[in-house]
């Protein structure tokens, strides 16, 4: 270890530990306020900004003043905590709040005893609370630090509580009594040390689960470059279709059946779904054929109707659609399998209960997870090549022009129908509801022809 350039002569005292959260938060105030009438400045620690407003709602019952930091506005609040060794100041800051803002005492205090440190609670990682301490004391300067706990704090909950408790049971301990002793502080050092090293575990087993994602991120993004950099992508794109018909040959095809037998049907019905267009073979062309001769002429039935689109749709407009169609099927697939990933390994660990290795688990899951997207990737290109429509320039201009004959028509509907309506006149003088009816039957208007 480096030896520091001034001698440290900060005072770091033994941890208090109190029965609840409430008895420790009194002692806190209470320290509080015996510095604050002796002078001496008082940094607060605490692990989130709850707990900092907690502390200083307390303070402001006490009629204390102070300051409090939460990493919300840094530049102010750096200009803060370089003041907090004036004399009588008190500051409550939570981790990363002011840090890197060096701590200067101010005239007097060093006569008082220098920065006080106060921590409310000790954090799962040692390097967090000696960062703490670390703001006092420094260049030589006096200072001093200590940390109230409660058997409630989270690390003490987890790790050796129980003794603590039991112990003060038997010692008859009050609530606001605490318990102050170098070997409970070292429980407590080693309870971080357990944490640290399940947390450097952890991230240790995050590590080997992202390996998996990389492994496959290299795969993808090496193949979006050849895409986007490469040149005519049409031998890739034939290839994608002999892996697909490859796939449907090894479905349908029984080598111990005779060819007429096999099930064509299921083939027509797979060749649509899956490339774009049903095979229509006569009888002739089924008979006599093994596995290989079948493949062959299958895949060479869908190359012959590729080309027939390419003449269709020219050939240089065939090569854009390439890009654009496998590029934006490589994107698409790409996300989700992200999504299913994710959700993969937040399922995974329960493979634990039965008696499996999560990650052996999550790597055969993923591969295969990753096979399927790589399969869909080839499967809706091809299909999508072989169902995508052009639109002509003459038919665009036809349709515009429609639109726009519509869109006139409507407006001349629209004028037309608002000439047509007229005005409702009323002729003659209006009849009274009271008044007698004018058909002469004696009755009066409401009760007659007027009755609704």
């Amino acid at each position: 270890m480096i030896p520091t350039h001034m001698k440290m002569i900060r005072d770091d005292f033994p941890d208090l530990i109190y029965k609840n959260i409430d008895a420790k938060f009194r002692a806190v105030i209470g320290e509080i306020g015996e510095l604050y009438k002796k002078g001496q400045p008082v940094l607060v620690g605490t692990i989130d900004i709850e707990t900092s407003e907690k502390i200083s709602g307390m303070l402001q019952k006490k009629a204390i003043k102070h300051s409090v930091l939460n990493a919300k506005h840094h530049e102010q609040e750096a200009e803060i905590i370089t003041e907090a060794g004036l004399k009588g100041r008190v500051t409550i800051a939570t981790n990363m709040a002011g840090r890197g803002t060096d701590i200067k005492l101010g005239e007097g205090v060093k006569e008082l005893g220098g920065l006080h440190i106060l921590g409310t609670s000790r954090h799962e990682s040692r390097r967090i609370d000696n960062q703490l301490r670390g703001r006092s004391g420094r260049q030589g300067d006096q200072g001093s630090s200590r940390f109230f706990l409660s058997l409630e704090d989270d690390l003490l909950r987890i790790f050796g509580s129980d003794r603590i408790s039991g112990f003060m049971e038997k010692l008859g301990m009050e609530e606001d009594e605490p318990i102050e002793h170098k070997m409970i502080s070292r429980a407590i050092e080693n309870a971080q040390r357990k944490v640290e090293g399940h947390n450097f575990d952890i991230r240790k087993h995050l590590l080997e689960y992202d390996d998996v994602m990389n492994k496959q991120r290299e795969v993808i993004y090496r193949q979006r470059r050849e895409v986007l950099e490469g040149g005519d992508l049409k031998n890739v794109i034939e290839d994608m279709m002999s892996d697909i018909t490859e796939r449907i040959v090894d479905e349908f095809v029984k080598p111990k059946m005779p060819s007429e037998d096999w099930d064509w049907e299921g083939v027509s019905e797979r060749m649509q779904a899956e490339i774009g267009f049903p095979l229509e073979w006569e009888e002739d062309a089924r008979r006599d054929l093994n596995r290989d001769e079948f493949a062959e002429k299958l895949l060479t039935t869908v190359k012959d109707a590729y080309a027939e689109k390419e003449k269709t749709v020219g050939e240089k407009t065939m090569r854009q659609l390439e890009r654009y169609v496998l590029l934006q099927m490589v994107d698409t697939y790409w996300k989700e399998h992200l999504l299913n990933m994710d959700h993969l390994k937040e399922g995974i660990g329960l493979q634990g209960y039965g008696q499996k290795n999560p990650l052996n688990e999550y790597k055969k899951e993923g591969f295969n997870m990753f096979m399927a997207v790589m399969e869909a990737v080839k499967q809706k290109t091809v299909e999508t090549l072989f169902r995508i429509q052009l639109v002509q320039d003459e038919e665009v201009e036809q349709m515009s022009m429609e639109q726009r004959r519509k869109k006139q028509q409507t407006r001349t509907d629209r004028r037309d129908g608002e000439k047509g309506r007229q005005p409702v006149t009323r002729e003659g003088q209006k009849i009274g509801r009271n008044a007698p009816c004018p058909c002469g039957s004696g009755k009066k208007y409401k009760r007659c022809c007027g009755k609704k």
